[in-house]
Order: structure tokens, then C-alpha cells, then sequence
């Protein structure tokens, strides 16, 4: 059975043993029986790329969902035929040969699911000291901790001090991290202190207005899917807007932090961006030059910050981080010269993390070639060595045709008709076998909205069963009324239940 409406298209089903119960195909399949090919090289066959090309060649239709192939001309396409035995050698190799691609992708699916847990575990070990635990071990002396936190507030203290925010007061459960889970000598910071006097944490433009082919810059949170910078996505403001957010602007080097919707995404903004603007959905962070920026960068895409930015987020229509508790995220500090340290080797492991995830495309695509090259290689005859001793396709099928030919020719015995019941309207509570009742044809259906009807009637969406059985129709004439009322708009197609469409009376 073939599948021959889009989108399942091509979807093939072969049909099992006999049981008790009767087994109906609906309209959307293709029946295929056949003496010359066997059931499962017919499967193969027609689940090939070049099959399918066949079958969308020649769709026909309304609407994406309903579009379909043409039985008429599906009979004619040609199928190939190789020796029975053959056939059978080419099924038994392929399901062994899927099986294999199977496993291959499963692994190949399995892959970005480890990087992304590799990256967490390495963000965690160099937030919390782990991964440079040995380094630490070796080290004489290292400059205390201590000294770098009171440089950086005394660097806040004699440019005035924290700006005084609008924002709300920070979320205190959500900011939980304690000096116990960090190694000797690490302290712990504010993210505000860890930024640049005169740079203060803040969001950007509420308003952008509307899109400019000319104008300034500003960054949305759509812009950096992944953290990673989309530059052909970014839209651009008036001066004026700009000018009345200039706090916002950004310098090559500053960091930006999604604070509504997708939450705690992360960029390094490049020096092309320098003068750019952000929206309120975004929060800039100019990093102390005390500091490796690049660690602090690190520090707030670990999983243990993450988690405490996802407690921070408040909200009901539009939820997110209010800035006062971005200013109160707390990064874990140790010194300097180990900050530097930890941001080489965290580079070192993502950049190994990176060429396995390239290697990783790369072995994706080919995979995913296998299938499409292996079932074109069976069906071209190049699969498995042919055996001389198989009875040649040809006279299998001079065999078929001679016998068919010799059945055509013998007269058939005329079965006597039986009398034709009267056709009598079904009840309500009639079953759906019962004998159709209407035509295309009736003053009420020809032209008419009369599926449309049904389903108002109905007051549900439904599918093509139901509404099939509320019709009264035949089969031939529902999916012809059908089709013509989703062209003309009195039925909406949802894929795979259908109601009427809004404007109708």
C-alpha cells in the first residue's frame, strides 16, 4: 500500500496476514499485488528517492495537505522487475544494510546531546574550581583574592558609587551560592562589581520604532539563537531613539545577557558592533578590565548560574530576570592569574568539543546519503552479484502475460443481477456502512457550501471520516466536494480535521 497524498506521500505499508476481521484501506492509499515482484523488493522499491520523485511529479490538487498522486498514472509507471530469487537476496541484504544505517544514525543523533552535556560538565568544573585543581596544586603563591575585590569596589567607591536603579530589589532565594562549594582562596562577587565604573548594568531601547534601511544598530534577543551573533539579522533605529538610550550603547569587547523571554543567553559583542544599541530585552555588561572578561563570560554560562538566573525569572505574560537581580548574579572569583588559566583550557576543550561537532556534520550528511545511494544501487541491479542459475525475469513475465492473456479469452459466465433495493434515507443512528443518500449533483450540494453546513452542524472540528459519514456522499463525491469547498474557502483544512471557515452564514 502507497501512501498518495503529500505530506506522507510515498509512506509505505505492506499488508499482513489474513485475520477474522476485514482490513479497509482508505483513499489515501495505492493498492499494489502482484505475481512478478516480490512483497518486500516492492517495498524497497518504492520507498526510493527515485519513486518518490515519480509520485510528486505529477500531484494534483488544492492546498498543501491535499495535494495527491494520481492513480491513473501511478498504474503506468514503471517497476523493476529482477529474477524472484533475486529479489528475495536484494530484500534479505537491505534489511540487514538498514538495520546497520539505523544503528549508525541512532549513534550519529545521540553525538550533540553528549557535546552539550561535555560543555556543562566543563563550565561546571571551571566554575567551581575542579578544572584547574591540579594547576592550583603546583603554584607556590597565587595573589590573593581578596585584593582584586577591594581594588574593584574601591574603583566603584571613587567613581561616586552604584547608581541608584529603578529596578526592583533582587530575588534573594535565587541567588544561593555560598563560599563552601569553592575552592581556598576564591571569593565571591556581584556581577555590578564586577563591572566598569561609568558602565553601569542597564537595558536598552523600549521602543525601536520601525525598521530602517539606514539608522543605528541595536540588538535583539532574536539575534543570538545558540549565543551565537546572527549580524544578518540585526535591524536598525532612528539617531533620535538612539540618542535617548545612549546608556545602552555597546563597545567591542562588552557582554550581552538575554533577560526576558529565552532567558540567560550570552554574547561577546564584536568591535563592528561598537556604537550599537540594545532593547529592554537585553541587559549590557562592561566588564572591570581587572578582570578576564572571558571568565566572567564562562561563569555566567555555566549550568550553576544558569539555574540561578532561571530562579530570578518572574512574570506572567512576558517572563524574565528584573535587572536588579541581574545585578545581584553572583560570580565566583579566584584570582587573576588563575582566571586566565581556566579560560585557556575551557577555550582548549571547546575547540576540541568544535572539531568533533564538525567531523559530526560532516558524518551526518553521509549517513543520511546512505539510504537514498544504497536502495539506488539495488534497484540499478549493482547491490549483489547476480546468480545464472535464477530464472530470468523475462520469462516470468512472458509466463504472467500468457496466462493472463488465456484467462482474458475465455468466456465468463453473466451473473444474474440481483433486483436493486430501494434507496431509503438512513435515520441519525444509522451506521456509516449504510447506502449513500446524496450526489453532487442535488440542488443542495452542486455549487452550494454544503460540507461547510455539515460541519457547523456538527460544532467541532472533525476529520475526514466523520464528516465522510455525515455527508451522505460517496466517496468519490465527498473528496471532489471537498476539495472544491477548501479551494473556495468554506472549509478550513487543519491537517488532519477540518472545520468551516469563519465568514460563512
Amino acid at each position: 500500500m502507497i501512501c498518495k497524498i503529500n505530506p506522507r506521500i510515498n509512506r509505505v505499508w505492506t499488508v499482513g496476514p489474513k485475520t477474522d476481521k476485514p482490513q479497509i484501506a482508505s483513499s489515501e492509499w495505492i493498492g499494489f499485488r502482484s505475481e512478478a515482484v516480490q512483497p518486500a523488493f516492492a517495498n524497497y522499491y518504492f520507498k526510493s528517492l527515485a519513486f518518490r520523485d515519480l509520485l510528486c511529479s505529477e500531484v494534483a490538487g488544492v492546498g498543501g495537505s491535499l495535494t495527491r498522486a494520481q492513480p491513473k498514472r501511478v498504474a503506468v509507471y514503471p517497476v523493476p522487475v529482477a529474477p524472484v530469487a533475486e529479489q528475495t537476496r536484494i530484500a534479505d541484504h537491505l534489511d540487514t544494510l538498514m538495520a546497520r544505517i539505523k544503528a549508525c544514525n541512532d549513534h550519529l543523533d545521540a553525538i550533540p546531546g553528549l557535546l552539550r552535556r561535555f560543555r556543562q560538565a566543563v563550565l561546571d568544573a571551571a566554575t567551581f574550581g575542579s578544572l584547574t585543581e591540579d594547576w592550583r596544586n603546583e603554584q607556590d603563591s597565587l595573589p590573593p583574592t581578596t585584593e582584586l575585590v577591594h581594588a574593584m569596589n574601591a574603583d566603584h567607591m571613587a567613581a561616586g558609587g552604584h547608581e541608584r536603579g529603578n529596578a526592583s530589589e533582587p530575588t534573594q532565594e535565587a541567588h544561593d551560592l555560598t563560599s563552601a562549594r569553592l575552592p581556598g582562596g576564591w571569593e565571591i562577587s556581584t556581577l555590578r562589581d564586577c563591572c566598569l565604573p561609568g558602565r553601569p548594568i542597564t537595558y536598552g531601547i523600549l521602543k525601536p520604532g520601525p525598521e530602517l534601511d539606514e539608522g543605528v544598530p541595536y540588538i535583539r534577543v532574536a539575534d543570538f539563537p545558540g549565543n551565537k551573533l546572527n549580524l544578518q539579522s540585526i535591524k536598525r533605529t532612528s539617531p533620535a531613539i538612539d540618542l535617548q538610550f545612549k546608556r545602552a550603547r555597546l563597545i567591542g569587547g562588552d557582554l550581552l545577557l538575554s533577560i526576558r523571554g529565552s532567558v540567560g543567553r550570552l554574547i561577546v559583542i564584536p568591535p563592528s558592533l561598537e556604537g550599537a544599541n540594545i532593547t529592554q530585552d537585553t541587559a549590557r555588561l562592561s566588564i572591570n578590565p581587572r578582570l578576564n572578561a572571558r571568565f566572567v563570560y564562562y561563569a555566567l554560562l555555566s549550568p550553576d548560574a544558569q539555574r540561578r538566573m532561571a530562579n530570578a525569572v518572574r512574570g506572567v505574560a512576558v517572563r524574565g530576570i528584573n535587572i536588579g537581580d541581574v545585578r545581584a548574579l553572583q560570580i565566583p572569583l579566584p584570582s587573576l592569574t588563575e582566571q586566565n588559566e581556566i579560560v585557556r583550557r575551557v577555550d582548549e576543550l571547546f575547540f576540541l568539543a568544535e572539531h568533533i561537532e564538525a567531523r559530526w556534520y560532516g558524518s551526518r550528511a553521509r549517513a543520511q546519503r546512505l539510504l537514498p545511494q544504497v536502495l539506488q544501487k539495488a534497484f540499478r541491479g549493482d547491490l549483489l552479484p547476480q546468480d545464472a542459475n535464477d530464472e530470468p525475469a523475462s520469462a516470468l513475465l512472458a509466463r504472467l502475460t500468457t496466462a493472463r492473456n488465456q484467462a482474458n479469452a475465455e468466456p465468463k459466465a453473466r451473473k444474474a443481477r440481483a433486483p436493486r433495493a430501494a434507496r431509503t434515507l438512513p435515520s441519525k443512528s444509522s451506521s456509516s456502512t449504510a447506502m449513500p443518500t446524496k450526489s453532487r449533483q442535488d440542488e443542495d450540494v452542486k455549487g452550494l457550501p454544503y460540507l461547510a453546513g455539515h460541519l457547523r452542524r456538527l460544532g467541532r472540528p472533525v476529520d475526514a471520516k466523520t464528516l465522510y459519514e455525515a455527508s451522505e456522499l460517496p466517496v468519490a463525491d465527498f473528496y471532489k466536494q471537498l476539495t472544491w469547498e477548501i479551494a473556495e474557502g468554506h472549509v478550513k483544512d487543519l491537517d488532519p480535521l477540518m472545520e468551516p471557515a469563519h465568514h460563512e452564514a
